[in-house]
């Protein structure tokens, strides 16, 4: 599904500043595979998906998406397969358009829900109410009058209302209090799992990284320093996870946020 090919991307290269944000790496996602991804601040977990969009053109290697090259294709045209969620609630919805209006746009139909049959608009509405946050009843209420929680709720049922070839969530519940994380990342689960996405979510918690997908990637400096699924994984612990940071890096994790989750 998506084959990433020693890729690399230094940032001010020539310069003080310059920072080589992945180095040489390479990674294999099989269709339907939910990886969590997990590593210290600076490691390139945002810059891999950044790459992965198009945001920039990694400087060697190659971007593969369902067979098809698109190392040189611009971050818009990679949106129309790809879905993604940021941690601020506010990215990724318009404000001070309606509900409706909002997905309207994320279907991609010009005034889609406008000419839609009566059983179209009652299967957005049924999708809405999976949400479980009253939003079905709310459709011309401005997004920018919700919550955080049901914002980013919301953005979720965008980037897969037209299922994505692959789905990118960037610590998407980390600033939401913890109810309404924990039900954001059931529906997330949820979703992901009914419609077979294929889904990579960067993570601070590393017991979530453990128990949530069926395959977990730990990123140091730029690269993947450990990969595993299956039995092997569900064996693994927190502390397992530590151990093999500190083993593939020669440092122990020193990631507060982490390590206090």
């Amino acid at each position: 599904m998506l084959k990433l090919e020693s890729i690399s991307k230094t940032f001010n290269p020539g310069t003080m500043d310059a920072k080589l944000a992945l180095d040489g790496l390479s990674l294999d996602v099989k269709k339907g595979d939910f990886i969590s991804i997990i590593g210290a601040n600076g490691a390139g977990k945002s810059t891999l998906f950044n790459a992965i969009c198009g945001s920039f053109i990694v400087d060697s290697g190659r971007v593969i998406l369902d067979g098809q090259d698109v190392t040189w294709q611009p971050e818009h045209a990679r949106a129309k397969v790809i879905g993604r969620l940021f941690q601020d609630p506010m990215r990724g919805s318009a404000p001070g358009m309606s509900i409706e209006e909002n997905l309207v746009l994320a279907g991609g139909r010009g005034g889609w829900l406008s000419t839609a049959t009566r059983r179209e608009k009652q299967a957005i509405r049924d999708r809405l109410a999976l949400l479980n946050m009253g939003l079905e009843d709310r459709m011309k209420q401005p997004v920018g009058l919700l919550s955080g929680g049901q914002r980013q709720a919301l953005t979720l049922m965008m980037a897969t209302l037209n299922t994505p070839k692959i789905l990118l969530l960037d610590e998407h519940t980390a600033a939401l209090d913890p109810g309404t994380a924990e039900k954001v990342l059931a529906l997330t689960t949820k979703i992901v799992e009914d419609d077979a996405i294929t889904c990579l979510m960067i993570t601070h918690n590393m017991q979530s990284a453990l128990e949530l997908g069926n395959r977990t990637i730990m990123m140091d400096q730029g690269r993947v320093v450990f990969d595993t699924e299956g039995e092997a994984r569900s064996r693994l612990t927190v502390e397992d996870l530590l151990e093999k940071f500190r083993e593939a890096s020669g440092r122990k994790l020193d990631n507060d946020r982490m390590l206090l989750t």
